[in-house]
């Protein structure tokens, strides 16, 4: 099977054409009020599609779907076995048109499209496929009781789930969400992200191509300050599950409590430390792996190991390594598999990043890049700080860039002190030959997810998720399913 050239990617491109209605049972629905907000590549500028801006009104409509999919039963007491059969379908097809979901995704965010090709998308399918084959091998329970009593445990659908998505992984982040909320028999209110609404519309016409009943899967892009403010308030909405910004997470909270008491699942930011121990088994591998886990995606990724904490007596040859590697990744046209980064998502995001960048080059020591490329599109160097002082704006605040800022430690004590100082506690790292030093230090940080002599490490079946203002929230494993899930006991006097 040859592999995508530049060209095939571009000619691809030419031909997409992305699908801009919200999608309400079962079918494309255009906004009453014919309201819509562009949908704009930020490699180059030019606009893909002018797409809905759903209103209250049209999230009142997605809402009325989904409750009353949920209330026929065509999903929710659909036997497993048909609940599979569709989930396994659905996995199929999105593999059948992973390059189209793998450029909708590219043109939309800036992600390189070579990425979301061999990774997002089989990631995930391959989601879809898991929760599908899990989901009639989950049980319920027998409580012990008296001989005349019987009390039966099981986990119920909690009715309608409101996900709310980022756009860094567009399709990937919507999957986490959609995979086990309609694996546990739910109806789904997806909210994707302004910047990249594209793929998820297109996966709802999949999904219903699948088999999924019409009203289970809803769709409806949108601003955040209307259409998830909608969403977060409504009172027929059992659940959010939501991913995104620490700020815009405790407002979904607020929601919560201004509406209908409904469960908040919060999967928020990071500021991931990455520490690199004197004996470091393979330096080459750990600087590798340094400049993946914050080059990687453009660093928009919420546990992107964007703090290396380093020994003091390799920090030199550690950050040498590393500023070489760094040079490999110059940003470039997404649909360029030669790319090594791709764009920022917006023109705003971008700012943001640049600004931070230039507050780093006032207040540490730049090691290379620092700056954003000239010409059109939203693309920023792959940037090195060290000397970072503890405490700072850039060592502090989740930059969501490829930045990297690099500080070095004394002892064991002094680096896991420097690690859990920070409100976040989503991902971290060690590096380390010593099995003892791996097992002490990883007990001892702050993280929802640890990886020993590797980054950012997870799989369908690992929770992913974090601690203090990272959120409580947890994706993927079979951990997932029980927050779109409720206990109910029966109790039988018999």
């Amino acid at each position: 099977m040859s592999v995508p050239t530049h060209a095939h990617w571009t000619d691809s491109a030419a031909r997409v054409r992305p699908r801009t209605e919200a999608f309400i049972g079962g079918k494309p629905v255009p906004s009453p009020g014919g309201d819509t907000f562009p949908s704009i590549n930020p490699a180059t500028g030019d606009k893909l599609a002018d797409v809905a801006a759903c209103t209250s009104e049209d999230v009142d409509a997605a809402v009325s779907s989904a409750r009353h999919s949920f209330h026929s039963g065509a999903w929710s007491r659909s036997a497993p076995t048909e609940r599979k059969r569709i989930l396994l379908r659905l996995a199929e097809l999105i593999t059948e048109h992973g390059e189209e979901l793998a450029l909708l995704d590219s043109l939309d965010m800036g992600k390189l499209v070579t990425d979301a090709h061999k990774i997002d998308v089989p990631f995930a399918a391959g989601l879809f496929q898991w929760y599908g084959e899990a989901l009639d091998k989950t049980y319920g329970e027998i409580a012990p009781t008296a001989s005349s009593d019987l009390a039966l445990i099981n986990r119920v659908p909690l009715g309608v789930v409101g996900a709310v998505v980022p756009w860094n992984f567009p399709l990937d982040m919507a999957t986490w969400k959609l995979a086990p909320a309609l694996a546990a028999g739910n109806s789904v209110v997806l909210k994707p992200a302004e910047q990249s609404p594209l793929s998820a519309l297109r996966l709802a016409e999949l999904a219903a191509e699948a088999g999924l009943p019409d009203g289970v899967l809803n769709v409806v892009p949108g601003t955040g300050e209307t259409t998830g403010k909608a969403l977060g308030l409504h009172p027929d909405v059992d659940c959010i599950a939501f991913t995104g910004s620490t700020d815009v997470g405790k407002r979904f909270l607020r929601y919560a409590a201004e509406s209908n008491l409904k469960q908040v699942w919060p999967e928020c930011g990071g500021k991931s430390p990455n520490l690199v121990f004197a004996d470091c088994a393979d330096l080459d591998a750990a600087a590798d792996a340094a400049c993946a886990g914050i080059f990687a995606n453009q660093g928009e990724v919420c546990s992107a190991n964007s703090r290396l904490l380093v020994a003091r007596e390799i920090e030199d040859d550690l950050l040498a390594k590393i500023a070489d590697r760094a040079q490999e990744y110059v940003p470039g046209d997404p649909l360029d598999p030669a790319s090594r980064m791709g764009a920022l998502v917006d023109e705003t995001h971008t700012s943001r990043v640049v600004d931070f960048v230039e507050e780093g080059k006032r207040t540490a020591r730049l090691v290379t890049g620092g700056d954003r490329l000239a010409g059109h599109g939203c693309f920023v160097e792959p940037t090195v700080f060290t000397d970072v002082e503890p405490g700072s704006r850039i060592e502090r605040e989740e930059i969501f860039g490829p930045v990297l800022c690099v500080t070095s430690f004394d002892n064991e004590e002094h680096a896991i002190e420097m690690a859990n100082d920070s409100r976040y506690g989503l991902a971290a790292s060690v590096w380390t030959a010593d099995l003892s030093r791996s097992l002490r230090v990883s007990e001892a940080l702050r993280a929802g997810t640890v990886s020993v002599n590797t980054v950012d490490a997870l799989s369908a079946q690992t929770p992913f998720g974090g601690f203090g203002q990272s959120g409580y929230g947890r994706d993927l494993s079979l951990h997932a399913l029980d927050k779109f899930t409720g206990l109910k006991t029966t109790w039988i006097k018999h």
